[in-house]
């Protein structure tokens, strides 16, 4: 079971990036899936996730409203749509899947993290 994700770089703030994090050797059906980000310096931070049918979907405040998450269940990928970029979103993204409805630090299986940097 493979998480791959992409999709970082560095950018000014105000500017764009879309995050994708391919699942492989899994189906990640009845999984949740999403992102954490580990800014420099602090701990690890749930970013947003959304659940198999798409019907539950969940960000962090400061993230909402700049931020959109959606999956591709047939090619088994997540997304992460980040607009409005902050420097405050420089981080390592890392994407997890975990059984059931609900995102924790506990997810089953863990990418290898991208770094998003966000120069004022």
């Amino acid at each position: 079971v493979q998480l791959q994700a992409s999709g970082g770089g560095e950018v000014h703030a105000g500017d764009s990036l879309r995050l994708s994090c391919a699942a492989s050797g899994h189906t990640f059906s009845s999984y949740v899936m999403g992102w954490f980000r580990l800014p420099p310096g602090k701990e690890r931070e749930f970013v947003a996730a959304i659940t198999w049918s798409g019907e539950g979907i969940y960000y962090s405040n400061s993230v909402k409203g700049r931020f959109t998450i959606s999956r591709d269940n047939a090619k088994t990928t997540v997304y992460l749509q980040m607009n409005n970029l902050k420097p405050e979103d420089t981080a390592v993204y890392y994407c997890a899947a975990q059984r059931g409805d609900f995102l924790t630090t506990r997810a089953d299986y863990w990418g290898q993290g991208t770094q998003v940097t966000v120069s004022s």
